[in-house]
């Protein structure tokens, strides 16, 4: 219940940043995409997540077709849709159902 948790956490509260963001700047996601690379910093932070984003994506692809969890991946779009703060959990909380 502690991945479950964590999952909805890193759904809501990156979330109310973004909104933010985007009730102040246009509903436009170009733009967004822009300032995520302003400098050098944002830029090595979204190429951080990037990365990270496509190793669990892998991570997931290759266990599902081990252990036949074909309902965990759901946690690809949670992961590219929302951020890993949700993907990475809700597939941890999703993992950690026994195996049938």
């Amino acid at each position: 219940m502690i991945y479950l948790a964590l999952a909805i956490w890193g759904a809501i509260h990156p979330m109310y940043y973004f909104i933010s963001w985007f009730q102040a700047n246009t509903w436009d996601l170009m733009a967004m995409v822009d300032a995520w690379h302003v400098n050098a910093a944002t830029s090595g932070l979204t190429w951080d997540l990037t990365i990270a984003a496509v190793t669990l994506t892998v991570w997931i692809v290759a266990e599902v077709a081990v252990r036949r969890n074909w309902g965990a991946l759901i946690a690809i779009p949670a992961t590219f849709c929302i951020g890993v703060s949700c993907g990475l959990p809700f597939y941890l909380y999703l993992r950690s159902a026994p195996v049938r």
